[in-house]
């Protein structure tokens, strides 16, 4: 069975969850100019040392460069990135795993925008700049984490 090109419809959304209870894991694929590649491709890495590569392998086919605001595309799976996203990996990186819960609960039927939603998806952000803070061997990785923690902590959202 294959991936759905895009994932809009009740029944493209069915199928997904249907082929990624069976394990499917996307081919994460970066997309955009080398520089944001290269820069995108350092995020992950910090993703896959906080040990949550899994779950953007299932929640995202692709991370794509726009000139436009930073988002989630539901449909694609995918996020858009610009580049002044990504020229903070840690920040980059947090906020891929931000949408990777909200395209997660968009392909689990939950509701993936707004308040409550939102919520969770940031606390997903803070939960692997915890584990990213403790993952890693980096002094200058921890003391940005520290930093990202400290300001999201000081914010009114939560």
């Amino acid at each position: 069975m294959k991936f759905p090109d895009r994932i809009f419809t009740a029944e493209e959304v069915r199928k997904a969850r249907r082929i990624l209870k069976k394990g499917y894991k996307h081919r994460l694929t970066v997309k955009g100019s080398r520089e944001f590649k290269t820069k995108a491709k350092e995020a992950l890495k910090l993703v896959k040392t906080a040990g949550y590569y899994d779950l953007l392998r299932k929640c995202f086919k692709q991370i794509v460069e726009v000139d436009g605001f930073s988002q989630l595309r539901e449909a694609e799976a995918a996020v858009w990135a610009n580049k002044y996203l990504v020229n903070d990996p840690i920040e980059a990186a947090s906020f891929i795993i931000q949408k990777a819960q909200q395209m997660k609960d968009y392909l689990e039927r939950k509701t993936y925008y707004g308040g409550e939603a939102e919520a969770r998806a940031v606390q997903k952000r803070i939960e692997f700049l915890e584990a990213l803070k403790k993952k890693s061997r980096k002094r200058d990785v921890k003391k940005r984490c520290e930093e990202i923690l400290r300001s999201w902590s000081e914010s009114a959202f939560l």
